[in-house]
């Protein structure tokens, strides 16, 4: 059973994103293993707290994102 765990700020993603990334995550896999996979699947969406994600030794917020994602 693939359990796949995907890890996004919180407050950038929408609802309905976040259900696309599963579907589309889903049928990855299933693609790649095959049909019987596709009940044993499993994502997890964990979100992370805006300014708790960090690179390169600087916190992120969900405005900063937002802003890399208009670029």
């Amino acid at each position: 059973m693939p359990l796949v765990t995907v890890k996004l700020m919180d407050e950038v993603f929408s609802t309905a994103q976040k259900k696309e990334l599963i579907t589309k995550i889903t049928d990855t896999l299933v693609d790649i293993e095959g049909e019987a996979m596709h009940p044993v699947t499993w994502v997890v969406i964990e979100e992370v707290k805006s300014g708790d994600w960090g690179i390169g030794g600087n916190a992120l917020t969900a405005d900063d994102l937002r802003r890399m994602q208009a670029d």
